[in-house]
């Protein structure tokens, strides 16, 4: 299949999971999903052109002289009126979004003060002029969120929605990785149809299209907020990436399965205290060249 095949059976919601998978591989990728989640916000005020046009064109015509050419005029009020329209419609729908690079985190304050802190190369989506009647935003990658009470709340994702009234919980939605933790309050997390509501300690976990069993979470924030990035039992290659967006490097591996479960940590501060606690409990060793590191086995 095509790729302009592909991006029409994406906007008909009509993919298989194959077709997906050949998706998620376009090079064009992260700006159709950036797009798709612009567009969601794109609402065009209620407001009716043609009776506004017709009601100025019976103004010019009841003050035009006999010997005058209207039309002219007309024409030009009328592209006026359109472009001063265009110009409203433009600046009251345009969305707020907020990037974060590999290595950087960023605290983003939303209209109503509530809190949406960013991971690492994150991306989060929302309509301010909007905000008022639908208190929603749109995320990909990892952030934690303070949410001031009031109207509901909702994080829309690829893989999830996440909807509360006013509570403290993290999101993380990366590659064939899902996760919805409620440190205040309660969350309902919306996937696949089915609603699973978290109390405080609460984890839903979905890693390759599995749902996970995890303990309870006794921290009160999560450790990225602390500058490290934990694991419990986790496949290697989810702490190679994760590493890779806090250290902004690239990391190759040789002779190493990455889907063997890690248990540990790592320190966002030093690369080096973090390579060393990455690659000692597995007896790798590890060599950089620029912003390159290869791991290998000893």
């Amino acid at each position: 299949m095509n790729k302009e095949e592909l991006i029409q059976k994406w906007l008909d919601h009509d993919l298989n999971a194959q077709e997906l998978e050949a998706f998620k591989q376009l090079e064009d990728y992260t700006a159709l999903r950036k797009l798709d989640a612009n567009l969601k916000y794109f609402k065009a005020p209620e407001y009716n052109t043609s009776e506004n046009l017709e009601q100025v064109l019976r103004t010019i015509q009841s003050k035009k002289q006999k010997k005058t050419n209207w039309l002219p005029t007309a024409i030009k009020i009328a592209a006026i009126f359109v472009i001063c329209f265009s110009v409203y419609f433009y600046t009251t729908t345009l969305d707020t979004t907020i990037n974060t690079l590999a290595s950087q985190k960023q605290s983003v304050a939303l209209p109503d003060n509530s809190i949406a802190e960013l991971n690492a190369m994150s991306t989060l989506v929302f309509n301010e002029s909007d905000w008022t009647d639908h208190r929603e935003v749109s995320l990909e990658g990892e952030a934690f969120f303070k949410v001031a009470k009031g109207s509901q709340f909702d994080v829309r994702t690829e893989d999830g929605i996440i909807s509360v009234l006013g509570t403290q919980f993290n999101i993380k939605q990366r590659d064939n990785y899902f996760e919805v933790i409620c440190y205040e309050g309660k969350v309902a997390v919306t996937y696949d149809t089915t609603i699973t509501k978290l109390l405080p300690g609460d984890s839903f976990f979905v890693l390759d299209g599995k749902l996970m069993t995890t303990e309870k979470e006794n921290q009160s924030v999560p450790s990225w907020l602390q500058n490290q990035s934990r694991f419990k039992s986790l496949p290697y290659r989810e702490v190679i990436a994760e590493f890779e967006r806090q250290h902004n490097v690239f990391i190759s591996l040789e002779n190493i399965d990455d889907s063997q479960l890690f248990t540990g940590s790592f320190t966002h501060n030093d690369i080096e205290i973090a390579l060393k606690s990455i690659t000692l409990p597995l007896h790798l060793t590890y060599s950089k060249t620029d912003n390159i590191i290869t791991l290998k086995r000893e």
